[in-house]
């Protein structure tokens, strides 16, 4: 057990109630609660979205998802990052001069239409939970990896002070601590692998495509995951293999994980539309995630949203280095977890797996686990808080005014769902369910913000029926991938990765649906469309 873990995991409980309770000095009205009443500077506010955005499957799933499939999966953290920039294009600074709350209220300003708020709630609750639940199995991925104990508990506890935090500050509370933690989560990421570059070169710079010359850097035993071949001889789940010190990597084979030098080459297993579908979903899913879009209301103008997002792309872009690196080093260091399946956790162990068990090693070790439980932590507060924001001002209020103490009692429903979910999808990829909370993300809410900013002749009837149409087939296939049998062939890219079908759909139901009802137009257009797009300077709002 590393003496360090436990102290490094309370002072980051620590530093972020106590930065919470900060933040609860300035807030005092629903406002605060909801959009830190729209004062949030650009460079705060920067901090703030990169630390809810970089979540368990940055942190912990892109460097696992690289460990197993190689190069195949460096779509992830591109299309990650570069998801901003179509938000910076297309939705920043029109969505904050709308002036609304949250994305309910901007289908209730654009289209004057009640029905599709309420489903547009339904999708922001959808969407908040199935992100929310990664987040919560990542922490207790953590808890399992580092103290052995259940993964129960270390979902529970990440949920717990994460609704306390979000019911007691709101949003002005949450942007203090997300800020934060977004320095916290770099450094813990930047000054271990500098180590760890310095371990690989003195050890002769290993090759990263075992089996080939690579060997267990201490005696290790192995439980596995799945039926496989290993050295020409049947394993089945469950075996325990050991291995001593020295011992060579055996060569392996399985369904899923790519072993050997294919892993340095695109086109493993992965087809060609399966890879443009990963890169839409994530591309045009961020411009659609509710707890991302939340923060640009916070802003005080247009202008300064776009500034932020500009800040957001720097700060992203540079975190997604460093979860790369630890893929690739945990080829060399921890090959054990190809065997066990547990990939999403080589950042956790690749500091004492490479650096030894002394100081060095478990200092390090435990400066990681700190910033992932900074990860799980600021992500879910800032995904809590959009659906606590949903659920109070759509669920219990319909709308109307309400109080503080209303918005923690929302708080508290919209904890409970994802927190109880998270206690039966352990054994899924943390990257893979994210990028399922993208596509649905994708097919649902882009495609309503981009032709509501920018096409005069939506509907709110062609806005529904896009919705039903794109977001209900992406839900569809989410709920196949989590409930459903395992499926082969084409139908499991299809559901598997659903974004290049459900996203054209929606946009072509939207289209022919509001063209098929232009009397439903507005009749406001024109000076709706006029307050999303002038420049503030001109005072039009």
């Amino acid at each position: 057990m590393n003496p360090y873990l436990l102290p490094g995991l309370i002072v980051v409980v620590l530093v972020t109630v106590g930065i919470g309770a900060y933040g609860l000095r300035f807030a005092r009205t629903t406002s605060d609660f909801l959009v830190a009443s729209r004062s949030v500077s650009p460079a705060w506010n920067a901090a703030a979205i990169s630390g809810e955005y970089l979540s368990a499957a940055s942190f912990l799933g892109v460097a696992g998802l690289i460990l197993r499939y190689g190069v195949d999966v460096l779509w992830y953290p591109v299309g990650f990052a570069a998801g901003y920039l179509a938000l910076l294009l297309f939705v920043a600074a029109p969505l904050r001069r709308s002036g609304a709350f949250t994305l309910p209220d901007f289908c209730q300003v654009r289209l004057r239409s009640l029905p599709l708020r309420r489903l547009a709630s339904v999708f922001v609750v959808f969407i908040g939970c199935l992100y929310l639940v990664p987040q919560l199995q990542g922490a207790g991925l953590t808890f399992t990896t580092i103290t052995g104990g259940s993964y129960a508990w270390g979902a529970l506890l990440v949920g717990a002070v994460v609704t306390a935090n979000v019911a007691l500050g709101g949003m002005r509370a949450i942007t203090f601590v997300q800020a934060f933690q977004y320095w916290l989560k770099l450094t813990a990421l930047a000054v271990p692998v500098i180590f760890l570059i310095l371990q690989w070169q003195s050890d002769g710079r290993p090759q990263v495509t075992p089996p080939a010359g690579t060997t267990f850097p201490a005696a290790t035993s192995v439980v596995v995951s799945q039926d496989a071949v290993v050295d020409g001889q049947v394993v089945h789940k469950g075996d325990e293999l050991h291995f001593p010190a020295g011992a060579a990597v055996p060569q392996v084979s399985t369904v899923d994980a790519t072993f050997g030098d294919g892993w340095l080459l695109p086109g493993g297993n992965t087809t060609l539309f399966a890879t443009y579908s990963l890169i839409l979903a994530t591309f045009l899913g961020t411009m659609g995630l509710p707890h991302v879009l939340v923060r640009f209301y916070t802003n005080p103008n247009g202008a300064s949203a776009r500034r932020t997002t500009l800040v957001v792309l720097a700060l992203v872009g540079l975190f997604y280095l460093l979860p790369t690196l630890y893929g690739v080093l945990g080829r060399v260091y921890t090959p054990q977890l190809l065997m066990t399946g547990h990939t999403d956790a080589v950042v956790l162990t690749l500091p004492e797996a490479a650096l030894g068990a002394g100081h060095l090693g478990r200092l390090l070790g435990a400066l990681v686990t700190a910033g992932a439980l900074a990860a799980f932590l600021s992500t879910s507060s800032g995904l809590l808080t959009s659906v606590a924001g949903v659920v109070f001002t759509d669920v219990l209020h319909a709308g109307r005014t309400g109080s503080v103490r209303d918005f923690r009692v929302a708080t508290l429903l919209a904890a409970s769902v994802p927190i109880a979910l998270s206690l039966y999808v352990s054994n899924m990829d943390v990257s893979r369910v994210v990028g399922l909370a993208f596509a649905v993300a994708a097919s649902s809410f882009c495609p309503l913000l981009v032709l509501g900013i920018w096409w005069r002749k939506l509907t709110d009837f062609g806005a529904i029926v896009g919705l039903l149409v794109g977001g209900g087939a992406s839900i569809a296939a989410v709920l196949l991938t989590v409930l459903g049998p395992p499926l082969s062939g084409w139908p499991a890219q299809l559901i598997g990765q659903p974004a290049a079908w459900t996203v054209p759909l929606a946009f072509l139901a939207m289209i022919i649906g509001s063209l098929l009802t232009s009397r439903r137009v507005p009749a406001d257009v024109g000076a709706l469309m006029l307050r999303l797009h002038a420049p503030e300077s001109l005072r039009i709002i």
